[in-house]
């Protein structure tokens, strides 16, 4: 295999691993697709090593002449991840389609550019929409009323369409959820002093159910029971930041609310 080759390959590797990883890929099928990828084009030795901020690959092949070939690594830095299964699905169904087709690497290139630049399955204002649904349902299971239900609805319509641009925008997490939490307090302050028959704590509970990482939690606990101790502690670490964060926006409004003589 040639030089140039070599690199062509680890490069596509490198790329359909980072997608997986960015849109919220689990680390053992991150690597597993960079493993079977190399190998599938005659690497003799394929290692992937994945965290939640880091991609490292090391890869051998031999040359026809030669007993031992060059060893490659590469490595990839990534900074910011959101919930995108779709083009994690995407991946899991092309890196199958390289390994059993005759693909060339520069039309397997062409796929990952394609599926990294996809748009995601929903609109801001689709997704808005949905986490409104989802935050209203959820507290029927509290015992809401129709004017809480209604309230959670209206408010969490803003709250994911706030989340979600300051996504698109790259922020960091912290200051995410830090101002998610803090314009759920608001807006439920607010929507209470309507009608005495809104429960101010129930839509908050209803409001940042959306900006829980459930999916951050579960792949922590799946990675730290798979034996992945680094991702585990990482993807947990980032999930209790996430939660902080929520509960310090919300915490410092209505503190700020009571001290200014609000009634809860």
């Amino acid at each position: 295999m040639k030089e140039i080759t070599r690199k062509k390959m680890l490069v596509l590797a490198l790329v359909a691993g980072e997608i997986m990883l960015k849109n919220g890929g689990e680390t053992y099928r991150v690597e597993d697709t960079i493993v079977r990828l190399c190998r599938s084009r005659g690497f003799k030795y394929a290692e992937a090593i994945v965290t939640p901020t880091g991609i490292y690959i090391s890869v051998d092949h031999p040359d026809e002449d030669e007993q031992e070939g060059p060893m490659h690594s590469f490595n990839k830095r990534i900074k910011n991840r959101r919930i995108n299964l779709e083009k994690v699905a995407k991946v899991n169904e092309f890196s199958r389609r390289f390994v059993e087709e005759a693909l060339t690497i520069e039309e397997g290139m062409k796929s990952l550019k394609e599926i990294e630049k996809s748009p995601p399955p929903f609109t801001n204002y689709q997704a808005a929409f949905f986490g409104g649904i989802t935050s209203s349902f959820f507290i029927l299971l509290l015992g809401a009323n129709f004017l809480e239900f209604a309230s959670a609805f209206v408010s969490t319509i803003f709250v994911t369409y706030t989340i979600t641009v300051l996504l698109e925008k790259e922020f960091a997490s912290f200051t995410i959820y830090l101002i998610g939490g803090a314009l759920a307090a608001i807006l439920a302050l607010l929507l209470g002093q309507l009608s005495t028959d809104i429960s101010i704590n129930r839509v908050i509970i209803g409001e940042i159910m959306v900006m829980v990482p459930g999916v951050a939690i579960t792949n922590g606990v799946r990675d730290s029971i798979a034996g992945d101790l680094i991702s585990g502690m990482a993807r947990g670490g980032e999930a209790l930041i996430v939660a902080v964060a929520i509960a310090f926006g919300v915490g410092f409004v209505l503190n700020l609310w009571i001290f200014l003589g609000g009634v809860l």
